[in-house]
């Protein structure tokens, strides 16, 4: 590892956290999905580094989701795509049963999941170099200026998710604040070793990111979504 990659590494353990971890109630449907599969579809940091052709029992694209919420769209995602393999990441347990039980539900067998910090499963689960594509879909806006220095998306994180991704592999972001957009935007066009699939600006919602309830609810009522695109290029 590289002088630069470990002060990048040594920044982000020292990072502000972009999120505060809430005791939601868990419905009885998602506390049967954590106890029923987590077992069999559920991942631990403290196991280390991640081989994927052991975990899926199969070489295959490996997509990473950050962040997912209650995982409407990656099992949706992940049942058009059965010849991938999905990765999600989120640390709030009633999402993580949600996501479980809809998967038992829809009879989705291609995702594995950590409930926990995304920043601490990259730096030491994911090898370097293993993912085709990283999803970021409306990460928490922090729209208070006060607390923009929490939001996920600054150029220490990009670095560390540019040693995860193969080379032409994608970041993918969209989010629903316009002023979040515009950071965004600026970041990764400020990053080393990507290119704006896009040309310039954003890109239009590929058919392969679903729109959610409240996606649709937004653009009902006026709201933009704003999706980035970025590839992983030579340096």
């Amino acid at each position: 590892m590289s002088d630069l990659e470990n002060t990048e590494e040594q920044t982000l353990s020292r990072r502000i956290k972009s999120f505060v971890l809430r005791a939601g109630r868990m419905t009885p449907a998602q506390q049967r999905g954590l106890d029923q599969h987590w077992p069999q579809k559920g991942l631990l940091r403290e196991s280390g580094v991640l081989d994927f052709e052991k975990t899926f029992g199969r070489r295959a694209p490996n997509i990473l989701e950050i962040g997912f919420g209650m995982g409407q769209s990656l099992w949706q995602m992940a049942q058009q795509a059965p010849d991938k393999n999905f990765i999600g990441i989120e640390v709030h347990r009633p999402g993580v049963g949600k996501l479980l039980h809809s998967m038992e539900e829809a009879g989705v067998e291609n995702i594995r999941i950590y409930c926990d910090d995304a920043v601490e499963v990259l730096q030491q689960c994911i090898p370097d170099a293993s993912l085709a594509a990283v999803q970021i879909f409306f990460p928490d806006p922090w729209h208070k200026k006060k607390h923009q220095k929490r939001r996920l998306i600054q150029a220490e994180f990009v670095a560390l998710l540019r040693a995860k991704l193969q080379p032409h592999g994608v970041l993918h972001i969209a989010t629903d604040w316009q002023d979040y957009a515009e950071q965004i935007l600026s970041v990764m066009s400020a990053a080393p070793g990507f290119i704006n699939q896009a040309g310039a600006g954003y890109a239009p919602r590929p058919d392969y990111r679903p729109t959610t309830k409240f996606e649709q609810r937004g653009e009902r009522l006026g709201h933009g979504v704003w999706d980035v695109l970025f590839e992983k290029i030579d340096i």
